[in-house]
């Protein structure tokens, strides 16, 4: 038993009897969910019509669109129907590893930290508890450890900006910011094995002062202190790699 093309017009060639017959036939449906046959919000055609059409088994009908389910592509409504969604085809965003080895890349991604991690700052300035100002503190001090190291580990560091996107009591940056912030942490992209231990302290030493700057904010809670302050800590990080870009140009 095949599948036929049906409207899409596909070329014999493109179904293949390697395929089982749900996976053609939800190849099938999405090409015609792609190519505007069945536009985004309308109703797919019942499963009998489907059956009918394809001349497939009911079993491979409901396989096919719970498979179309699965990938985002339509919505079930019980008793009456199925539904191309109408966010049907968007791609997802997300953050390609293969190109962050590349700084031009890194200053882009922290312009788009900038954004959100200030608005968190301000948030966590409002919001922030005792527990919060704990969590901060105690990252300052473990990167005041590190500092004395001369420690290439980011953990401090990345636990510092955690903690100020739990302080905003807000799940989504904190959701986002465990997304953002490991994949886009400049120290976790580019190796500082060429940095003398001297160097890097002072390096170090500079970005915990930073912390403590939007730390004292939060504490204080004022609002616009702490966006101003992890603006200008992520600017000035912006700031290195550019200049790192220049120096390798």
């Amino acid at each position: 038993m095949t599948v036929e093309a049906g409207k899409t017009d596909l070329p014999a060639a493109t179904w293949t009897r390697r395929e089982t017959l749900s996976s053609q036939v939800v190849r099938m449906i999405a090409e015609r969910i792609k190519l505007g046959e069945y536009p985004r919000g309308s109703k797919l055609p019942t499963e009998k019509a489907l059956i009918d059409e394809l001349g497939v088994s009911r079993t491979v009908v409901r396989e096919a669109i719970a498979n179309l389910r699965a990938s985002g592509l339509v919505s079930i409504h019980h008793g009456i129907g199925v539904f191309v969604r109408q966010d049907a085809g968007v791609t997802p965003f997300r953050l390609g590893d293969e190109n962050l080895m590349l700084v031009e890349n890194l200053v882009k991604g922290l312009e788009l930290r900038i954004g959100i991690e200030s608005e968190a700052a301000a948030l966590a300035a409002d919001r922030r508890t005792q527990t919060d100002i704990q969590a901060m503190t105690a990252a300052c001090k473990a990167m005041d450890a590190a500092v004395r190291r001369a420690s290439r580990d980011t953990q401090a560091d990345f636990d510092f900006h955690r903690a100020v996107a739990t302080a905003s009591h807000n799940e989504h940056f904190f959701r986002i910011f465990n997304y953002l912030g490991e994949t886009l942490m400049p120290r976790m992209r580019l190796s500082t094995h060429a940095v003398d231990d001297a160097s890097l302290s002072v390096h170090l030493a500079r970005v915990n002062e930073e912390h403590r700057t939007i730390l004292r904010a939060i504490e204080a809670r004022d609002v616009e202190g702490a966006r101003g302050a992890m603006r200008t800590h992520l600017g000035d990080s912006r700031d290195r790699m550019l200049e790192r870009l220049r120096r390798e140009q």
